[in-house]
């Protein structure tokens, strides 16, 4: 084996085998206070409702990750239509990327000062589309009604232009359901 084979095994040996002190100069810098991004570290779980147009059941499913610096949200887990959201605060502001049944990924942008009970996700960016013009998920509303009640909207577009909004008032699923 040469070293240029053993170099990036010693250095991810070292970086996950070191351990991290507040003095340590290399430590991440300390995470800022971000109102809305909290929010969402406060979903944990697993969430149910119905789809607006069937009424069929709705699962949700949001997990905290990455040392506290995410949140991973699932739409229709472990179904063919299962999406997947991740949500992280950037400085500031909070930044949601949807990876769609679509095969397009909008990525958007809240500020982090929380306005009441709602965070609204604005359209950023747009990747694996030929254009904005595509159809995607253009903009994301949560409004955190109480602990166990969330609802979304979440605006498609296509053409340039909205297309429809779907409405989820997700309850948060007790051990019992």
């Amino acid at each position: 084996m040469s070293i240029r084979e053993i170099v990036p095994t010693l250095i991810l040996i070292a970086c996950t085998a070191l351990p991290l002190s507040a003095d340590d100069k290399h430590a991440p810098p300390a995470a800022n206070s971000n109102a809305a991004f909290d929010q969402f570290k406060k979903l944990a779980g697993e969430w149910v409702g119905k789809e607006p147009v069937d009424g069929q059941q709705l699962r949700v499913r949001y997990k905290l990750t990455s040392g506290g610096s995410a949140v991973v949200e699932t739409i229709f887990p472990g179904t063919e239509h299962e999406m997947v959201s991740v949500i992280h605060p950037d400085g500031g502001d909070v930044v949601l990327t949807h990876y769609c049944m679509l095969g397009n990924q909008p990525q958007m942008r809240a500020k982090g000062a929380a306005d009441g009970n709602k965070v609204e996700f604005k359209f950023v960016r747009l990747t694996n589309a030929k254009s904005d013009k595509d159809m995607h998920m253009h903009e994301a509303t949560f409004t955190f009604v109480d602990a166990e009640t969330l609802r979304t909207a979440w605006t498609l577009y296509n053409d340039g232009k909205p297309q429809k909004q779907e409405v989820f008032e997700l309850k948060r699923k007790s051990v019992a359901q």
